[in-house]
């Protein structure tokens, strides 16, 4: 149950945010086998002046349609579970809504399964 947050600069059209959103949950569903009807999901847009960024860290040529993509999930994917979610997500994005693989940054943060709880103040998967 991946929890995922999204920044990116404001001015987008709807359709380009929900094109991240659905390309976002398809990549996880085909990488990360996460489930059928499993989106929890948020995206915050900012003003330029409140969205800061490296423009060649490592040398990476970002421009302001860089994306920051936070997954919060379960600590059970491998390495190579990992590096097949974060091609994917950026080879769809390329697709819809067409960010340059550049402009895709990552962060998966990984929890105990003891850490999340899913409604009614229980701990659904201790």
């Amino acid at each position: 149950m991946p929890l995922v947050h999204i920044a990116l600069r404001a001015g987008k059209p709807e359709a380009y945010r929900q094109a991240i959103f659905d390309s976002i949950y398809q990549a996880m569903r085909e990488t990360f086998n996460v489930p059928e009807d499993d989106q929890f999901m948020t995206m915050t847009e900012h003003e330029a002046a409140n969205f800061r960024y490296s423009p060649s860290y490592l040398d990476v040529a970002r421009s302001d349609d860089l994306v920051f993509i936070q997954i919060t999930a379960n600590n059970t994917r491998n390495l190579e579970q990992k590096k097949a979610l974060y091609r994917r997500i950026a080879e769809l994005l390329g697709t819809k809504p067409g960010l340059r693989p550049e402009d895709v940054f990552v962060n998966l943060v990984e929890v105990a399964k003891e850490n999340w709880s899913f409604g009614h103040g229980l701990a659904q998967y201790a």
